[in-house]
């Protein structure tokens, strides 16, 4: 189910009117992109502050309900107070269901206490990704890409090109990067048991 969020063109520009705007709760951001000029627009502040904090506002299309129609976007950046909960600035890219996009996906780890590694050398999961950057287009960009450690051995690593992807996506990144490691820890179970088994002085 796509995210709907409501806009409104804004007419007043510059710091003096993005002050008053804030002042009244409201966030001024900006819609771009594709054929269509770019667009001025206000948010409620409330309603934006907690779709933030659903992971899919920042990996999923999303529906921009204006009063002449609806655009499909993608969040492209988020401008917070240095030191409060209040976003400054939001920035919203069109995207075209007929032409591939790239954005950032995050990664869902799954099985991390069940994987060789963990379970029995007593290992410790490393995520060293937690997003990977996609190509793919609008209707199959997913939400997250599950990484499934079940098979994860102490003092291996997944590499991106081990991922799983849906249908239609793409990952963009140069070179084959580590996605996940389970690292040796010293006193684990492996390393007991080989103390157990040294000769005796």
């Amino acid at each position: 189910m796509q995210l709907v969020f409501k806009a409104e063109k804004r007419v007043e520009q510059g710091t003096g009117a993005s002050r008053r705007l804030r002042r009244e709760g409201r966030v001024p951001g900006i819609i771009y992109g594709g054929t269509a000029a770019p667009v001025q627009v206000t948010l409620d502040h409330n309603e934006l502050f907690h779709l933030l904090r659903k992971e899919a506002f920042h990996s999923s299309v999303l529906s921009a309900q204006l009063a002449d129609g609806k655009d499909s976007v993608i969040l492209r950046d988020v401008q917070w107070h240095p030191f409060k909960q209040q976003v400054l600035h939001i920035d919203f890219q069109r995207v075209d269901a007929t032409h591939k996009m790239h954005t950032k996906v995050p990664l869902h780890f799954i099985n991390g206490d069940v994987a060789p590694g963990v379970k029995l050398e007593g290992g410790i999961v490393s995520h060293v990704l937690t997003e990977v950057d996609v190509s793919c287009l609008p209707g199959d960009l997913p939400e997250f890409i599950e990484v499934d450690l079940k098979d994860l051995a102490s003092g291996h690593s997944l590499h991106v090109s081990g991922l799983k992807l849906p249908k239609g996506v793409e990952v963009t990144v140069h070179g084959d990067p580590v996605v996940a490691t389970i690292a040796k820890v010293k006193g684990s179970t492996t390393d007991e048991a080989a103390e157990g088994e040294a000769p005796k002085a």
